[in-house]
């Protein structure tokens, strides 16, 4: 494919399709080498990444983490969350086994890195998670999966096992005719993050076990 044809599939595939494939790198990384793939969701703006480990072959189930972006926990290594180790377990995972993780650019369950800080303060206050989104006028989670879903499609995969302790991940991609089983990625837990895990737990629906 020459660069002129490359940029005319470009230009139909942004105006056809809502979450287009835009690009693709083969990445070393400290966990693995992955083919990372980069997708734009032309609604948002935002661009997703599909992060793939070993051949996908769509007629078998596929290992597959829905991961949403955290850049106080993955670039600051911040403990007030499991958001980091999530991550990297995940990686890890796909570089032994083979999968996918998709990491999409919803940033605080989607109301933004700034308004996550203000959340913060106001946990600091007092508040739980849920609550401050609440005072700050958002629902507890604002992520969609639509995106996600639109990439699963372009890999052609319509079975996972899914790396969540969320049911509502596991809800919305069998709203869409995915056959979805369900793998605890329970991982990260700290004495700082254990009221924020337990908060999910107890008003977020996670699936979350803690020791005594």
């Amino acid at each position: 494919m020459n660069r002129q044809s490359g940029n005319l599939d470009l230009v139909a595939r942004l105006e056809t399709e809502s979450v287009p494939f835009i690009a693709k790198a083969n990445i070393p990384t400290i966990f693995g080498n992955f083919r990372v793939y980069g997708f734009l969701e032309k609604q948002t703006g935002k661009e997703h990444l599909a992060i793939v480990s070993g051949e996908i072959d769509a007629r078998k189930r596929i290992d597959l983490r829905i991961h949403s972006e955290c850049w106080t926990g993955e670039v600051l290594g911040s403990q007030k969350c499991d958001c980091r180790a999530q991550l990297e377990g995940a990686l890890r995972h796909i570089s032994q086994y083979g999968g996918v993780v998709l990491y999409l650019r919803q940033e605080g369950r989607g109301i933004g890195l700034l308004n996550k800080l203000k959340a913060y303060s106001l946990q600091e206050d007092g508040l739980d998670t849920v609550e401050a989104n609440h005072h700050l006028g958002f629902d507890d989670d604002l992520r969609t999966y639509e995106a996600a879903i639109e990439i699963l499609r372009f890999f052609g995969i319509t079975k996972v096992n899914l790396m969540t302790n969320n049911p509502k991940k596991v809800e919305a991609l069998e709203a869409r005719g995915l056959n979805v089983k369900r793998e605890s990625h329970q991982v990260g837990q700290t004495p700082q993050n254990l009221s924020y895990l337990k908060t999910k737990a107890n008003k977020s629906g996670h699936i979350i076990e803690f020791g005594e």
